[in-house]
């Protein structure tokens, strides 16, 4: 979900401030006594089941084969009471067990799939623990939290490389993670970031303890596939990231003016070893400038992962790289350093897509090959463009980019020249519409394109380095100052209409009905559908496009908000009501047309200006 729209929903349900103060609470220092009664306010509710419903996950149904359509159904008070009543004494139904496909290996690794009511509770507790938690994280930890992302940490390493000029590589692979994680340990991390409220915590321990079908009670580990395991799996590991960073990055000098004075002597006169973690979830990095710090820091970490966590390594997959000779992925990225070719003393990091990375390309695109061969029709040929423009804008920060791509392309080549001979024609570059053109950078003019049905299949290697950015620790959902940056605030409609409208909500309405009216209220910044004029707040009416009776339902498409007169005349069929009507609100000829298209849809006539 996009960090605008999580925003957004927040200032829906006025939640923002609360979220905003908790963080600000936790980064005092403050510890959290009565967290259930936030949890469990009805706006918190209501915005859990709002991001839980825009969620891809919720239409996959856990043990009980409910989906959110089940919810959708429930009106605001059925769905509230009956979270609460879960907050009283929390029994989690138990996880169905799927197994998925790993990545570059035969193996396949599990995932947990907790019923819809369980993930809707645990959204709830989520969006009041993440404000508290995200206080207490290492900055450069970067997996499953707002606005951070895959590129923020492979750029902290190229950094790290051509910057600070660490050319040394601390990998380790933790053997198991999401299925080692100990309960007890979880629990007293969650105590230490300030989490004292014992009702919640015991929530925590009985929402870990979750059965799996066919498998039982676990002793340890979280499940994938619950909403709330991304935050918890970054609460285990924190006390990694800053044990890390302890030893080097937030050392305590005394004595110094300044840090950079004192890592100069540190590094000549004390036994500290100098490491930078970069962390994306379970899988990190630690930066050296020499192969003595790395080795310190590979055994500690190993070390450190045994005693403090009681996680094991895959030895394996665990190493220290010398980066000059050997590369090491991250993130599906193979990165390396080499000499700059301006300067015979300057290394610089080289970064490609993986061989992994390419591999996979290479067997996605070819089976988006065989399903247009099998059914050549425009939605095959779009889902296969989006999977190219998906790839490459994955890749882009790799500054071997277009080289990799080449590799990927010469071998699709083959595939589309044999399987598309029948269903498909060849025109130069030059000749693909503009709006195609300008999504491919440095394709020549007479390059051969394939087209199906009238549309053009992107060429793979229309794209060019783009040097990646590193994260900006101002950039924060939680304070108001940080947030104005790259967040507008909702200064169409006034807070305090805004509140009105979402406490005049329909108590024998479903929730979803209330929830999408909040949006096509926001969505037509509080004008009349028909009328484009401002409502008055008491005279705000939310209309079903295509009636309930005639098969309608309370999704978003199907809502328009308009005036109290104006659905009237929409369901009126007296001449003399109509009359009285049309005589209060004066509409324009626009208006009529805007009015009879939606009376027509109800199976009314259409009324003359």
């Amino acid at each position: 979900m996009l960090k605008k729209s999580k925003l957004r929903y927040n200032e829906y349900y006025d939640m923002q401030s609360i979220y905003d103060q908790l963080y600000a609470d936790s980064k005092n220092g403050n510890n959290f006594y009565k967290l259930i009664e936030i949890i469990g306010s009805e706006d918190n509710i209501r915005l859990a089941y709002r991001r839980l419903k825009t969620n891809k996950g919720s239409k996959t149904a856990g043990i009980d084969e409910q989906t959110i359509k089940e919810l959708q159904s429930l009106t605001d008070n059925e769905l509230i009471a009956k979270v609460r009543e879960m907050l009283e004494f929390y029994i989690p139904e138990p996880v169905r067990r799927v197994w998925i496909p790993k990545q570059g290996s035969n193996k396949k690794r599990p995932l947990g799939i907790p019923t819809i009511w369980d993930r809707l509770f645990q959204q709830c507790l989520l969006q009041v623990l993440e404000p508290i938690c995200e206080a207490k994280f290492h900055p450069h930890s970067y997996g499953f939290r707002p606005n951070r992302s895959t590129h923020h940490a492979v750029s902290r390493v190229v950094t790290l490389i051509n910057i600070s000029k660490h050319h040394y590589c601390v990998d380790i692979d933790i053997q198991g993670f999401f299925n080692d994680v100990n309960h007890g340990k979880l629990l007293r991390q969650l105590w230490h970031i300030g989490v004292r409220d014992k009702r919640l915590i015991s929530i925590m321990g009985r929402l870990l303890k979750a059965e799996i079908v066919g498998e039982g009670v676990p002793a340890k580990g979280t499940a994938q596939g619950g909403v709330i395991s991304p935050l918890l799996s970054n609460v285990v590991l924190n006390e990694l990231d800053w044990w890390v960073s302890s030893q080097w990055e937030t050392y305590q000098a005394h004595n110094f003016k300044d840090i950079g004075s004192f890592r100069v002597y540190a590094r000549d006169y004390t036994n500290l070893k100098g490491g930078y973690i970069v962390r994306y979830a379970d899988d990190f990095k630690i930066m050296c400038r020499s192969y003595p710090e790395a080795q310190r820091f590979y055994h500690a970490t190993v070390k450190f992962l045994k005693d403090r966590l009681g996680l094991t390594i895959n030895e394996e997959k665990s190493r220290v790289v010398n980066l000059k000779k050997n590369s090491s992925e991250f993130l599906g990225f193979k990165i390396k350093v080499i000499k700059k070719q301006s300067s015979r003393h300057k290394f610089v990091a080289k970064t490609d897509m993986s061989d992994k990375a390419i591999a996979k390309a290479k067997r996605i695109l070819k089976e988006k090959v065989k399903e247009i061969q099998r059914n050549p029709s425009k939605i095959r040929v779009v889902n296969y463009n989006l999977t190219v423009l998906g790839i490459q804008n994955y890749y882009k920060i790799a500054t071997n980019i277009y080289n990799n791509l080449t590799i990927v392309s010469y071998t699709l080549w083959k595939s589309l020249r044999v399987r598309l001979k029948n269903c498909s024609s060849i025109i130069e570059f030059r000749n693909i519409p503009k709006n195609f053109q300008k999504l491919s950078m440095g394709i020549r003019k007479d390059t051969k394109i394939y087209q199906v049905k009238g549309i053009p299949m992107l060429p793979l290697t229309g794209q060019h380095h783009i040097y990646p950015r590193n994260f900006s620790q101002n950039i924060n959902d939680y304070v108001a100052s940080s947030r104005k940056k790259y967040h507008r605030d909702l200064k169409a409609i006034p807070k305090d209409i805004l509140k009105q409208v979402r406490n005049t909500y329909s108590s024998s309405r479903s929730i979803e009905y209330n929830d999408n009216r909040i949006s096509r209220y926001i969505a037509q910044y509080g004008k009349c559908y028909v009328t484009k004029r401002i409502i008055d707040i008491d005279r705000v009416h939310c209309h079903h496009t295509l009636p309930i009776s005639l098969s309608g339902n309370d999704s978003y498409e199907n809502l328009v908000v308009v005036d109290e007169f104006v659905h009237r005349l929409i369901h009126a069929t007296s001449e003399l009501t109509i009359e009285k009507l049309l005589a209060t609100i004066k509409l324009t000829p626009e208006d009529f047309e805007r009015l009879n298209i939606l009376r027509e849809q109800v199976n009314n006539l259409p009324l003359k200006p």
